[in-house]
């Protein structure tokens, strides 16, 4: 039985099939995507999605669909489907599908009166190319295949309309055509495996609209552009394969390239495996680099979600190298910026005052999962240079104060991960003391006197004791800054003001390896967030009682940003919550934190199939929202998979409570 399965039952219900989705990614950055009926529902939806580094930073809908058609008898059955205006959908299409299979490589089965035809579909690995493979399983009479392309040519964040700028020219190859929209744009080339007859006809579909859209506040109809259809003739038993890529290729190699395709896919047979391979989905190539990109369809390659979905999407799985591929780029993009204020072109947002924390976390991470030693050797001298760059008051919007706290101003402009915008100025201006970056602080002090102890040299117990002095300083000052009446954590404090709003920030002063919290301490915080914070989507990010709690992350863009960091719940929060929960309750808890992670399972069937979406509600019933996909979701729910899993009490490093 598939793990991943749909029958005609919900798939002829557009209601109920509509809201699904699936996303499928390559190495090269493109993606292809629709909803399981093949009714495209976002602008963001499209066969063929793929960067063109020539225009800009941004995807480009080169092929948004294929309309197939089944000929017999001179008799027409158009298996395609669009949406237009006043829920009307045509050419309804999706009445014929009597499966879809996600298992593997996405697999939809039509059948027409007495034929049944296999739609199966993957982009190749390292180029920008899609292949659909369709296979005439049974006929009882001779079969033509029609497939209608239509194009977009426009980045994912616009729509395009019928227009006078089109080049309706198109060159000849083998088995296909080349044609190209506009100026500026790589030539699509769409190809058969099988000889066939292209019929140029241009024309536009007119009023194609995307309901996901609409309801987000955008502009949601377009026109899309069809240069002409192909006609093949297919046999029962025959598979035939349809190319749409950035350069032509040899026919006869096509059903060589889809095996090899298919022969490097892996299962999505369990709720692990569809994590690890979304995990792994967000890690692309770029320059002869490798890179997570944040998520998926919108997100960019950015640096804070590279540093915390790095262990999840890599070490967890057991892929050592690949965390120092990916360590490779961003670190060096991280000294580029200690150094002299390099900024990156390609991981964005390193200029935040936390990414350098982070990154000690990471690396962290790579000790607790390969050896320490390994990552003194390959870590140990950035991890001292974050430490020099904080310490020596070098780090802009960082600022490490006498009482070994450091302080951060966020009033203009946002500095944590609750980053969300209005009109230029965060939403939630977290400013002053800031609770996680403070824990963090304070766990990479102490992490990098663990590296420190590895070496015998006077030089290193010299900085050893200079650290310590720095780490005796926190310690003595955290507790009297943070800790709130009721025993939880603040999230922020300045000179003048202490925020009492319940945020799940706290969660890393108590989970993190190192804490100045003592049991008693963890525990109080960490009861105010089971009771106030935790859902079975993830952490909520501010507690209901709050007056600017928001639990529903609906409405237009200002209406969800709002809600963004003040009531949507996070799965991501639950890689650190968990450490949290075992850091307290030890092995009692590993069946609580079990509990926890199976309310996800359910989602692998729901949204964007197989992924965890963006955000959560924060009430009932945590309908999913936002990107389809969400690197740092994957990878900490994943690394909770593996913290219970592998639990095993470790001595407690905290320390006692302090007067």
């Amino acid at each position: 039985m598939s793990y991943l399965k749909f029958d005609k039952t919900l798939l002829t219900n557009l209601e109920e099939s509509l809201p699904i989705e699936y996303l499928r990614t390559n190495k090269y950055g493109a993606y292809s995507s629709t909803t399981v009926t093949g009714c495209n529902t976002r602008k963001y939806h499209g066969l063929l999605v793929t960067p063109v580094p020539e225009l800009d930073n941004e995807n480009h809908v080169l092929l948004s669909s294929l309309d197939e058609t089944v000929i017999q008898h001179g008799a027409e059955f158009n298996l395609g489907i669009h949406k237009y205006d006043g829920d009307n959908f045509a050419p309804r299409g999706h009445k014929y599908i009597r499966e879809f299979n996600c298992e593997t490589i996405s697999t939809t089965t039509y059948r027409v009166g007495g034929v049944i035809l296999t739609r199966e579909s993957f982009l190749v690995l390292n180029e920008p190319r899609v292949l659909l493979r369709y296979t005439l399983v049974d006929a009882h009479s001779e079969t033509t295949l029609k497939l209608r392309p239509q194009l977009a040519f426009r980045s994912v964040n616009e729509l395009t309309h019928r227009n006078n700028n089109v080049n309706y020219n198109y060159e000849t190859v083998e088995n296909g055509i080349g044609t190209c929209m506009y100026q500026g744009y790589p030539m699509l080339y769409m190809q058969l495996s099988k000889e066939c007859r292209y019929q140029s006809c241009p024309d536009w579909n007119i009023g194609v609209e995307y309901p996901r859209e609409q309801v987000r506040g955008y502009g949601y109809k377009e026109d899309l552009y069809m240069p002409g259809y192909f006609e093949v003739q297919i046999h029962k038993g025959e598979s035939i394969i349809f190319s749409a890529g950035l350069s032509p290729v040899k026919p006869n190699s096509l059903k060589a390239m889809f095996t090899r395709g298919i022969n490097l896919r892996q299962h999505r047979d369990s709720f692990f495996n569809c994590l690890k391979i979304s995990a792994t989905s967000s890690i692309l190539t770029r320059n002869g680099k490798e890179y997570i990109i944040a998520g998926w369809p919108w997100f960019k390659i950015r640096a804070r979600d590279t540093f915390i979905a790095l262990p999840g999407s890599t070490l967890i799985i057991g892929d050592e190298p690949e965390f120092e591929r990916i360590m490779e780029a961003a670190s060096d993009a991280l000294r580029a910026y200690m150094r002299d204020g390099t900024i990156d072109d390609t991981i964005q947002e390193i200029t935040a005052p936390d990414i350098p924390l982070w990154a000690i976390w990471t690396v962290q991470q790579y000790a607790k999962y390969v050896s320490v030693e390994k990552a003194n050797e390959k870590y140990g001298a950035l991890v001292q240079e974050i430490i020099d760059y904080i310490i020596s008051d070098t780090a802009p919007e960082l600022d490490l104060r006498p009482n070994g706290l450091v302080y951060s101003m966020g009033e203009d402009r946002a500095v944590s991960w609750m980053n969300a915008t209005d009109f230029g100025r965060p939403i939630t201006p977290r400013s002053g003391f800031i609770v996680e970056f403070n824990a963090l602080w304070y766990n990479g002090l102490k992490f990098a006197i663990e590296l420190l102890s590895l070496s015998n040299e006077p030089s290193a117990k010299e900085r050893i004791a200079k650290l310590t002095e720095w780490t005796e300083k926190y310690e003595e000052n955290f507790q009297k800054v943070f800790t709130a009446p009721g025993g939880y954590l603040y999230d922020y404090v300045t000179e003048t003001f202490a925020d009492a709003s319940v945020r799940p920030n706290q969660l890393f002063a108590i989970g993190l390896k190192y804490t100045p919290l003592d049991k008693p301490a963890r525990k109080a915080a960490l009861d105010m967030v089971t009771k106030e914070l935790l859902t079975p989507k993830g952490i909520r990010s501010l507690t209901p009682k709050a007056g600017l709690y928001r639990p529903y992350y609906v409405g237009n863009a200002t209406e969800r940003n709002y809600a963004y960091h003040n009531g949507a719940c996070w799965p991501w929060l639950l890689g650190i919550y968990t450490e949290a929960y075992l850091s307290v309750f030890t092995r009692s808890g590993v069946a609580f934190i079990k509990r926890r992670l199976m309310s996800y399972e359910e989602e692998m069937n729901r949204h964007c199939i197989g992924t965890l979406s963006e955000v959560y509600d924060g009430n009932p019933p945590f309908n999913g929202h936002g990107a389809q996909s969400l690197s740092i979701n994957q990878a900490e729910v994943l690394r909770a998979i593996r913290l219970v899993d592998d639990y095993v009490p470790e001595p407690d490093l905290r320390k006692t409570p302090y007067n």
